[in-house]
Order: C-alpha cells, then structure tokens, then sequence
C-alpha cells in the first residue's frame, strides 16, 4: 500500500510540531496562541515549530514572536512549511526583517518498508558517539563537509547525552581510524516519527554508499525503538538518495533566521 500523503503529513504536524517536545536540557517547548515555539539558551535551537495562522493575526503573532526572542536576547529562527498558512506567510516573516534560508524538502519513509540492504562500503565501520571524544569525531566530520563552525553542535550533542542519552542516537563511519561520515537521529519517547539530521560526509568519500549505510543503521534503530516513520529534511544533494530508498517528498521546509 503506498505511503497516504495527506494522511501522514497532518499526522506529522500534529505529532511532531504542533506536539513538539524539547529537543534538549535546559529548552522548553511552549504554546503560545496562535504558536507553537522552542526556547533555550544561545547555544541550542530557538524558534517557532508551529503556526496556526490567517491574514487578519499573522503580522501581529510574528511581532510577538519577534519580542519574545530579542527579549531574551536570542536569534531565532521560524522553520516555515510550504502548506503553512496564510499562503503568503515567507512573504510577511521576510516584510519582519527574516532571511530565508535554501529551501529543504521534508521526506518520510516508512522504517519497514525502506530498501536498507546496501550494506556498508568495504573498510568502513559504523561506530555510535556515546562520549566526548566520539562527539569529537562527529563535529570533525560536520566541519569538513559542511565548512561550518561545530560549536553548537558539539555543545547541544554533550548537553543531550549527559542528559537523555536515550534520545538521540549519534553515529560516525570511520575508514580505518578516518571519520568520513557522520550524522545523528532524534527520538521522541512515545512518538511515530525519529528525525535525521546532520548527515554528511567528506568530499573524498562521497559517492560510495556511506550516506546510505548511515541511513540504514539509524532506520534499524528506529525500528526498534518502535518508530513507524523517519522524517528528514533533506537538501537537494540528499533527497535522491534518499528517494531511491523508499522516502517520500510530503512538502518543503524552508528556515527564517531573525538576528542571525
């Protein structure tokens, strides 16, 4: 039976962003109107997950998330959904002073029904970060392939594993002792869906199935852990791949950062 779009996509938005969770000590999660957003510290991801809006509310809801943030002397960002209402949304977050970042396509599979049997390349082992020096491994690999600074990263990772280890999954493949690829999973106790993020590898290893492979050891996690569906909010170097596996394109997500 193929994937109900429709039918998983509401129940997305309904389990994971309407009924977001905190992603990590020391954040909050709160409805507020109109919004659902997270809040932290300058270290984590602060935002607005959900919205729940029409012509005549959206540019106050947005001054009040605006103000919220900046009072607390945070950049934020509004992870906005292309079936997101009112239809003119990204035009009013940008009217508010927002910068929209490249667009990602929001992909779910089914953890039973994805094509995992690739197997892991030849000399490469998938090894879980559990510690500090695996969380160094992981950001060694997040800074060569997406030449970005991993400060955040290794200081949400730490936070989220002395905290609820039980809640994020952390992997690295390694050719011989090289890290090459890395990326993480996000689980939400008692939810359907996990999250894949992060996932990237160096340019030197591209193209010989490590992407894959670490996409198949975080599904098999989730599986058993009891998630139904993998979500992932895939750039357009990813989304092929992972179409190729049985993921489904549902919509697009497209992030507005403020102040940052």
């Amino acid at each position: 039976m193929d994937l109900d779009h429709a039918a998983v996509l509401a129940l997305y938005d309904r389990e994971m962003r309407e009924g977001a969770r905190p992603d990590g000590p020391g954040t909050r999660v709160e409805r507020a109107g109109a919004v659902v957003r997270q809040t932290g510290d300058a270290h984590g991801w602060n935002g607005v997950v959900w919205s729940d809006l029409d012509e005549a509310t959206a540019d106050r809801v947005i001054g009040e998330q605006i103000a919220h943030f900046t009072g607390l002397g945070l950049d934020f960002e509004w992870k906005l959904y292309a079936h997101d209402r009112p239809a003119d949304l990204g035009a009013r977050l940008a009217a508010a002073g927002f910068r929209a970042e490249p667009e990602e396509t929001l992909l779910i599979g089914e953890t039973g029904r994805l094509a995992l049997d690739a197997g892991t390349p030849d000399g490469v082992r998938i090894v879980q970060a559990t510690d500090a020096a695996g969380v160094e491994l992981v950001v060694r690999v997040h800074e060569s392939a997406f030449g970005a600074d991993g400060s955040r990263l290794r200081h949400r990772l730490l936070a989220r594993l002395a905290a609820d280890p039980d809640t994020v999954v952390a992997v690295v493949a390694l050719a011989g002792d090289e890290p090459v690829s890395s990326a993480r999973m996000e689980l939400v106790p008692g939810a359907r869906f996990a999250g894949l993020w992060g996932g990237g590898t160096v340019e030197a290893w591209r193209g010989r199935g490590v992407y894959r492979a670490l996409v198949a050891h975080r599904a098999r996690v989730a599986a058993a852990h009891g998630c139904r569906y993998l979500q992932v909010d895939a750039s357009p170097m990813s989304r092929p791949i992972l179409e190729r596996v049985g993921f489904h394109a549902l919509s697009t997500t497209t992030p507005y950062l403020y102040g940052v």
